[in-house]
């Protein structure tokens, strides 16, 4: 599998069918942050057993599923959203996608029921790259880097379609490997 696309803010990675690391089998990733020393992203289909509400209590009725962002600084709390008009100060990835914000204005805006599960994402954790550590895992083929993909899709609740959907969303060239088993061994 070649793959020319450079990992850039606001571009998915897309795991390997058969990635052995278990912390993102089958897993996608949308990078946040991309520089020369390193890279940060959050994993958006691998849901955790926490509601916003388990986590935040002043958000004493959100129930907004909390998802796994990564295996790095698992008590930390992170979001994206695409309603820059209600969460000021986010940081602009494109594709009509922002990383964080004014998180007190978000927990107004949730509380008096302004804002859907659709339109924000909350992951506990991060996943991070050191120095050249993701080109070396793009170089040996860990990862596929895609930026053709609908936004909505990070907020949508189907995650365990959505590493397939991402896949088909790369091409003709890429769409056999949506059709992979999880265990090669039962190809």
């Amino acid at each position: 599998m070649i793959n020319k696309l450079s990992p850039a803010q606001g571009t998915l990675l897309i795991s390997e069918p058969f990635m052995a690391d278990p912390n993102f089998k089958r897993s996608v990733v949308l990078l946040v942050e991309h520089k020369p020393e390193g890279a940060l992203g959050y994993i958006i289909n691998q849901k955790s057993d926490y509601l916003l509400s388990d986590i935040i209590p002043d958000c004493w009725d959100a129930n907004f599923m909390v998802y796994l962002g990564g295996p790095v600084a698992t008590d930390t709390l992170h979001f994206i959203h695409k309603v820059p008009d209600k969460i000021p100060n986010g940081i602009d990835l494109g594709n009509g996608l922002y990383w964080g914000g004014d998180f007190e204005s978000l927990k107004i805006q949730i509380n008096n029921y302004n804002i859907k599960e659709d339109e924000v994402r909350f992951f506990i954790g991060y996943s991070g790259w050191t120095d050249d550590q993701l080109n070396d895992e793009l170089l040996v083929n860990s990862w596929i880097v895609s930026n053709k993909y609908n936004p909505d899709m990070i907020f949508d609740d189907s995650e365990a379609d959505l590493w397939k959907e991402a896949i088909i969303n790369m091409g003709e060239k890429y769409a056999h490997i949506a059709k992979f088993p999880m265990d090669p061994a039962l190809n």
